[in-house]
């Protein structure tokens, strides 16, 4: 069940989930707490006849793990544990163990030192205030112990050593603390040090995302100033197929037609860009089904790149409808020409469906990737072509997918050359069926 910040549409953070775990695992050490100190009290009570109240520790117990039950209900539900919440639940321990502690013993039961227990765990898991205070109300505690608890009737024979119930006490706590602490500590502390790699992630996203838009920024500078000669020279070319000359030469007139088609070419990807620099995504997008997106994005591809040998196979299966997508056609593109660079001879794209799931796989013959570009896949310049600036065709599709809750993944093919596949959730890329009516 999503928590409460996840309910208003903001998904839980790294803090958020160390919180969640750490205070499980208070709930399992309380429940070991519980535990022991049932065979504590019996074995003191039966095997070493000392006079305890029961009654009242039981009853202690028993409230300790009603608290229990409620934090493990409690928590189930909400994922969202702030440092407040923890603070609370530790001081709920502190006071179970001073009431158990005053009904056998005072400072005289060799379970007292269970009080480092509790700091040592506040240290790790509280802010630094609420460490401090943790460390005063202990100190409090033990005093109160100190002034107001009875003695247990136990024999003053430390000089017996090991054979003295206290220092046997004092033994059994010792090891109970060590086990404690090193068990849940290192949880604890793998705890922590996931949430560190959560937000070095984040960061790395953040610094990723920041790329993308100083390079859509440049990106629309450039389109802006590219418009005006891609004008003069489309009017130009207008010019030369009217002319004699090329109307008399067939040869010339295909290479200014084909001249042409490739400043066209550029002038749609010039608009392409301004497009997505000045709109939304969605906005101003047309209606249409993932089959006809698709098969359109192919046959417009394989015009634009009359050398390519493109084999398409769409096995999508029951169409759904869509609103085509600038960004997603422009990420299917950047796997096709990659894919062209490496090899003309052989290129394949696939398109399936695997449950909720678009699955586009794109093919070819060429030398694959370089082991380090398969490490670092989606990463800026990793490039085999050598080319300054290379290397950002994955990492915008990667991203792209990314953003739409997608992915990529590349491998090299046992028989050779290349596979990249995208897989975009159908939730994110399709419209409802009132929404396709309605439109």
């Amino acid at each position: 069940m999503p928590s409460p910040t996840e309910k208003a549409g903001v998904p839980a953070g790294p803090d958020d989930a160390t919180g969640f775990k750490n205070m499980q695992q208070l709930i399992q050490l309380r429940w070991i707490a519980a535990v022991g100190q049932v065979l504590t009290i019996g074995v003191v009570y039966y095997g070493f006849g000392v006079p305890l109240p029961v009654d009242q520790m039981l009853a202690v117990l028993g409230c300790l793990v009603a608290f229990n039950g409620v934090s493990l209900m409690r928590w189930h539900q909400y994922r969202e544990v702030t440092n407040a919440e923890l603070f609370v639940a530790s001081l709920v321990d502190v006071g179970m163990l001073t009431t158990q502690l005053y009904l056998s013993g005072g400072v005289t039961n060799p379970f007292v030192f269970l009080y480092l227990l509790q700091i040592i765990l506040g240290a790790v898991l509280l802010e630094a205030w609420s460490t401090w205070i943790m460390v005063a109300v202990t100190t409090a505690c033990f005093a109160s112990l100190a002034r107001f608890g009875r003695p247990l009737a136990l024999p003053l024979d430390l000089d017996r050593g090991l054979a003295s119930p206290y220092v046997q006490g004092v033994l059994v706590c010792f090891v109970i603390n060590a086990a404690l602490v090193v068990i849940f500590i290192t949880r604890i502390s793998r705890n922590l040090r996931e949430r560190d790699a959560r937000l070095a992630g984040l960061r790395q996203r953040a610094a990723e995302e920041e790329h993308i838009v100083r390079m859509g920024l440049l990106a629309s500078g450039a389109a802006h100033e590219l418009g005006t000669p891609l004008a003069t020279l489309a009017v130009i070319l207008g010019d030369w197929r009217r002319m004699p000359a090329f109307k008399a030469d067939a040869e010339l007139l295909q290479e200014v037609g084909e001249m042409q088609l490739q400043v066209q070419r550029c002038k749609t990807i010039v608009s392409g860009i301004l497009l997505s620099a000045g709109e939304a995504r969605g906005e101003s997008s047309a209606r249409t089904t993932i089959c006809n997106f698709l098969d359109g994005l192919v046959e417009e591809w394989r015009s634009t790149r009359p050398t390519a040998a493109l084999t398409y196979e769409n096995r999508f299966g029951h169409d759904m409808p869509m609103v085509s997508d600038s960004a997603v056609k422009q990420m299917i593109c950047n796997v096709l020409d990659n894919a062209l660079e490496a090899s003309a001879h052989a290129l394949r794209l696939e398109v399936t469906r695997e449950a909720d799931t678009l699955v586009l796989t794109c093919t070819d013959d060429g030398p694959g990737f370089a082991p380090a570009m398969l490490a670092h896949l989606g990463k800026p310049y990793q490039s085999s072509k050598g080319r300054p600036g290379g290397g950002l065709g994955l990492f915008l599709v990667v991203n792209v997918a990314r953003t739409i809750g997608g992915s990529v993944t590349a491998r090299n093919r046992p028989e050779g050359g290349a596979a990249v596949t995208i897989s975009l959730p159908l939730a994110a890329i399709t419209l409802e069926e009132d929404e396709a009516h309605a439109s």
